[in-house]
């Protein structure tokens, strides 16, 4: 039996082709649409700025929906590196759920207001006890919160060019020639203070095969004008530590046999967390005399968000009376000691959240744990062949490794870094060192929570793999070699 159907199924495929073609040109194509009516689907469909360019030199003259504006930063966004793969930076790039819970709704509070916001301003003061007492300091004594280690330093070197100038004032001697001492490894932070409060900055350079600096190193650039030497624990280059104890103990020796009272201060940005829980018996905080005021990044090895650091000092004595401003702000007569004013309590309660949930024994096993990473990395990265690692498993260090290549390469440690983005995504910098070892050329991994055992591995690996891929072709583009991290301070 022969159907309608069983006869279109015997014609030939060409004439079935030219049926379609005739019927889709007897089809009248819809008009296309006019801008005003686009503008009025977008009130259905959203999408606005699919179709023009995204807000820039002035305010859009209409809004939109909330999930339109939401959408366009979310797109704007998405050419930004992923925080997981950034192994550059020091900042804290995850938290716990409860905490950013913790965080989203404390935002709204300004922590600056203390009489609406009391018990915030208690919290502030409960961390800074703890850091007091983490840092081994001798008894009551005072600090500030603030915006992260930067503002920490410009307020700790403040207290030292005000103490100075106070000795310096009560024997009746000049204050008009006031300078600081300071290593080559320093954060650049300590380069703004100088210029910023006109004292001169008395740079000790590094060397070739020295990344840190000591006693020997600082003292001929001290004299009776040094407000102060700064020293760092844990550099964002290699990781390591200055001889904070030497300096000290050359500090301690001048001051009795010359009279000569020249405090220090412990940049410790990133070590502030570490050397506590690693090198608990390493003595480089407040058990030493001379040193007076220390900084600390919770924002780094802290593990909490970006936009909170620390200033402890040795005791209430150590911060002038004359930097501190007392506002009668909505109420409340208040003690202010910062450069900074409003600004949210959400990551004051995070770093008091982190104390709570971690304690003592929580912070050392995860130092203990990214140190443990970090020694499991530096062996994937010498087992390539191709590098040395800075620095040995006997070294006080952070928790990352630095490494450069050795031997002759076709490629430097910048091909490297741009292979390793271009083929995997990893955001690995590398940079040259400060004056007199510039022409070091070093690669450094943070290794944080968010980098575990198998992302180590699997790190080394591809290592490994950029280097094969650049003895093949050589170096990469001097484009794709822009786009390398080269800043060490972040």
């Amino acid at each position: 039996m022969s159907t309608e159907h069983e006869g279109a199924a015997e014609r030939p495929a060409s004439a079935l082709s030219e049926d379609l073609h005739a019927h889709a040109r007897a089809t009248t194509s819809p008009p296309e649409l006019t801008r005003e009516q686009i503008e009025r689907l977008e009130s259905i469909y959203g999408n606005r700025y699919l179709l023009e360019a995204a807000p820039d030199h002035k305010l859009p003259r209409h809004g939109m929906s909330a999930r339109e504006a939401k959408g366009l930063v979310e797109q704007e966004t998405v050419l930004d590196g992923l925080p997981a793969r950034n192994l550059a930076t020091f900042v804290t790039t995850w938290m716990e759920p409860e905490a950013d819970e913790l965080i989203r709704d404390s935002l709204r509070v300004n922590f600056i207001d203390h009489a609406e916001y009391p018990q915030s301003a208690e919290i502030e003061q409960r961390c800074i006890r703890m850091l007091a007492d983490l840092f081994n300091a001798p008894g009551e004594t005072t600090g500030a919160r603030t915006q992260g280690s930067s503002e920490a330093i410009m307020l700790g070197a403040l207290s030292l060019k005000w103490k100075w100038r106070a000795r310096r004032q009560a024997a009746g001697k000049a204050t008009d020639k006031p300078n600081l001492v300071f290593g080559g490894d320093v954060h650049v932070v300590w380069e703004k203070f100088c210029r910023y409060f006109d004292v001169e900055p008395r740079i000790v350079p590094l060397k070739p095969d020295k990344y840190t600096i000591g006693a020997e190193d600082v003292e001929p650039h001290i004299d009776e004008n040094t407000i102060g030497v700064a020293t760092v624990l844990g550099t964002t280059f290699t990781g390591h530590a200055d001889d904070i104890r030497g300096i000290n103990d050359y500090l301690v020796g001048l001051k009795h046999e010359q009279g000569l009272d020249v405090p220090l201060h412990v940049d410790a940005a990133s070590g502030g967390f570490v050397w506590p829980f690693l090198y608990p018996k390493s003595e480089w905080d407040f058990r030493l005399e001379q040193v007076r005021s220390i900084n600390v990044s919770g924002h780094k090895f802290g593990l909490v968000y970006p936009g909170i650091g620390w200033l402890v000092f040795r005791e209430k004595a150590d911060l002038p009376e004359d930097l501190v401003f007392y506002e009668n702000y909505l109420g409340k007569r208040d003690a202010t000691f910062t450069l900074n004013f409003s600004t949210g309590s959400a990551m004051v309660l995070a770093q008091y959240y982190n104390f709570a949930r971690f304690g003592h024994s929580g912070y050392r096993y995860v130092m203990e744990t990214m140190k443990y990473n970090a020694r499991t990395l530096a062996k994937e990265i010498t087992a390539a062949g191709e590098f040395e690692v800075v620095g040995s498993e006997q070294d006080e260090q952070l928790p990352l490794v630095a490494f450069k290549l050795k031997g002759e390469h076709a490629y430097d440690e910048f091909d490297v870094a741009a292979q390793l983005a271009a083929q995997r995504g990893w955001m690995v910098p590398a940079y040259t060192l400060p004056p007199n070892a510039e022409h070091v050329k070093i690669m450094r991994v943070l290794v944080k929570e968010t980098l575990g055992q198998s992302l180590t591995v699997c790190l080394g690996n591809d290592l490994a793999e950029a280097c094969k891929a650049l003895e093949a072709k050589g170096h990469m583009h001097p484009q794709e070699r822009k786009r390398v991290k080269t800043n060490t301070g972040f």
